[in-house]
């Protein structure tokens, strides 16, 4: 037993040793206690969810063998002039893909060369350096400054009156301070923290009531405010079929702020967070019980930072309406433009980028490689766009694969990855070279061998799925009928998360070394301009 116990040992301080050759620090924002204590690179547990990411696309194979043992017409019919795939492959490839003949024309080898990944031209961390007497308040208004505050107050007036010209007078009403908006914020934002049912059950007498903070607004005047609140109260006249405008120019002020504030490092992620308005839910339904959801109304991508979590841009768009993304009905081309927009502003400055299934393409990797941007993705046979890319690698062979076995073909700089973990995943990259190793490391299955991309991507992207855990402490529970609603207090969630990410790296994290949840409490405090904002937990 007690050998078994140092076997287990041994395998996490080698996972550790190389997720810091990855270049990524948890500790930066990690927790104290069992939060972050283990390594979320790498599972250590049995009911670990880190492969959860990776874990449908290898589902695949079952599914491809499944069609094939039913008859190779049905495979073969899937293409029109494609050919068949050769290699003891079995069945033709996806749409797009190209037969051995045509990869061979287009310059498909499997004689591989060693890629160098030029160094990064940027120091990563906040732009700025905070006092040490920097207060939660004063992290979070780097985000949400006191003129944008002042704008929904504006905003809000405007719209009561508008609202009270045409439908009658509101004797209850009278203009909204700059104080009472903030507040306003606090009580919303409170609903993170104490996880409140409702932002009214702050007023209640029932379980969710929090008497610390009712008695600074009554109930009566904190609705009149919800009724009336606005970030834009008019359409504008120009613009006016943009369907986020009522909230377009705080996204704007926000990822301005996002950008000024803070360098991401050289690696990474485009993705969608988890935004489902309950993470309980999330953490613990299965994903059939996710897709009943009803859906939203628009999608919310991110590029963020692999080696803090803070969310570099954000990128909204509408599934129905007026958006002009909206009419885009080819999936891969709306995610290619996603990424397209996310990556906007970092060209030229030889980062890393992970993405997902829906993203990856050879087209895009290639045209981010002309901007010195550098990826490494998942590729799916359903889900991604598979133009150009060799039909040998994208289906199954009739030859059974070992666990740790993988097939790598070549395209100048670009390697088209095929490695076997219970299952064949796939990977499209000219961001690590494929002469490279890497290896899987797991307490029951120990070293698994793979190439440096693999482990490259499956520490990042598990990365990221531990630190949805740790975002979802922020995550507002109001639920706001309006779409723009929705995104304006998911927007603030972000900005709560990034605003404590900076406290994480400031000097004023030495004083009082507030985790996450007494953060998000003296903020909410701080907003409410309470006199003791000593934490409550």
């Amino acid at each position: 037993m007690a050998e078994c116990g140092r076997k287990a040992l041994s395998l996490l301080e080698a996972a550790r040793s190389r997720y810091e050759s990855l270049q990524i620090s948890d500790d930066v924002f990690g927790e104290s206690g069992d939060d972050s204590s283990d390594n979320p690179f790498y599972s250590t547990s049995g009911d670990s969810d880190s492969d959860n990411y990776i874990g449908e696309v290898g589902e695949e194979d079952q599914h491809q063998h499944h069609h094939q043992k039913r008859g190779g017409k049905e495979s073969s019919g899937q293409r029109g002039g494609a050919g068949g795939g050769g290699g003891g492959s079995i069945g033709a490839g996806p749409p797009g893909s190209l037969s051995r003949s045509q990869a061979e024309e287009e310059g498909w080898t499997e004689t591989l060369q060693d890629v160098t990944v030029p160094p990064f031209k940027e120091t990563y961390g906040p732009a700025q350096k905070m006092p040490v007497t920097a207060t939660a308040l004063d992290f979070f208004q780097l985000f949400v400054p006191d003129n944008c505050i002042q704008n929904m107050v504006t905003q809000t007036n405007m719209y009561a009156k508008k609202f009270q010209e045409r439908f009658g007078s509101d004797e209850g009403w009278c203009p909204v301070t700059a104080q009472e908006m903030k507040a306003f914020l606090g009580f919303v934002t409170s609903t993170s923290v104490h996880r409140c049912e409702s932002v009214l059950s702050i007023w209640s007498s029932g379980f969710f009531s929090n008497r610390s903070i009712a008695l600074k607004m009554s109930q009566a005047r904190f609705e009149k405010i919800l009724k009336y609140f606005h970030i834009v109260a008019f359409r504008p006249s120009q613009g006016s079929n943009q369907g986020l405008y009522k909230i377009q120019p705080f996204l704007d002020s926000l990822q301005h702020s996002f950008s000024y504030t803070f360098r991401p490092s050289q690696t990474q992620v485009l993705h969608e967070p988890l935004i489902d308005e309950d993470p309980v839910f999330i953490t613990t339904c299965t994903e059939r019980e996710l897709r009943k959801r009803k859906k939203r109304k628009f999608s919310l991508w991110v590029r963020q930072c692999t080696s803090t979590g803070f969310i570099c841009q954000i990128s909204v768009h509408l599934k129905e309406g007026t958006d002009a993304l909206a009419t885009l009905k080819n999936k891969p081309q709306l995610h290619s433009l996603v990424a397209k927009q996310l990556c906007q502003n970092i060209s030229g400055k030889n980062s890393i980028i992970f993405t997902g299934p829906s993203i990856t393409s050879l087209s895009l990797f290639t045209e981010f490689s002309k901007q010195d941007i550098y990826c490494c993705g998942l590729l799916s046979t359903r889900k991604s766009d598979c133009t150009g890319l060799p039909q040998n690698m994208l289906v199954c062979g009739s030859t059974p694969a070992q666990r740790g076995q993988s097939r790598v073909m070549m395209k100048g700089s670009m390697s088209l990855i095929s490695w076997y973990n219970k299952g064949h995943f796939r990977f499209l990259t000219n961001g690590y070279s494929p002469t490279k190793q890497g290896i899987i490391i797991k307490r029951k299955s120990g070293e698994i061998p793979c190439p440096l991309a693999v482990e490259a991507f499956a520490a990042h992207l598990s990365y990221i799925c531990k630190y949805d855990d740790k975002y979802s402490k922020y995550f507002i529970f109001h639920k706001p009928n309006k779409t723009w609603q929705q995104v304006f207090w998911l927007s603030i969630s972000i900005a709560i998360n990034n605003a404590y990410i900076l406290y994480k790296m400031s000097d004023a994290y030495s004083v009082k070394r507030y985790s996450r949840a007494q953060f998000g409490e003296r903020l909410v405090r701080e907003l409410l301009d309470l006199d003791d904002c000593s934490p409550t937990l």
